[in-house]
């Protein structure tokens, strides 16, 4: 189901590490409140301020936009990249962060296991 794309370039500007991110939204990364989704987007995963809600939006704008011009060069369904990059983006999940898979439920990873790999990553 994976689109044999190149994201390389893609994964760098979506990747909402804490330390590259607002104060407010890498603490929330931080601490599993905001979280990867399975399509590429960022979601919430617990009680978050307004102001992380907004800066989760225009992520989600962004990462959006990219996914669509990238889609475009490569003559892909933008969806196939949100999942694709949304595979690396989980892959590199620290401890007690949180994800979601396509069972819409959130989940965090435990330290010591990496993040799941789901068939459609590999």
């Amino acid at each position: 189901m994976r689109a044999p794309i190149a994201i390389a370039a893609v994964l760098a500007a979506v990747s909402p590490a804490a330390a590259q991110a607002p104060a407010s939204l890498g603490a929330a990364i931080a601490s599993g409140q905001v979280g990867e989704r399975y399509d590429g987007y960022m979601g919430v995963a617990g009680a978050v301020t307004p102001e992380v809600r907004r800066q989760v939006s225009a992520t989600n704008l962004q990462r959006r936009s990219l996914y669509f011009q990238l889609a475009a060069t490569r003559h892909v369904n933008p969806q196939a990249v949100g999942i694709a990059t949304a595979c690396q983006l989980i892959a590199k999940l620290a401890p007690g962060q949180a994800y979601m898979l396509g069972d819409g439920a959130w989940h965090r990873v435990v330290a010591g296991q990496a993040p799941p790999s789901p068939d459609y990553c590999r």
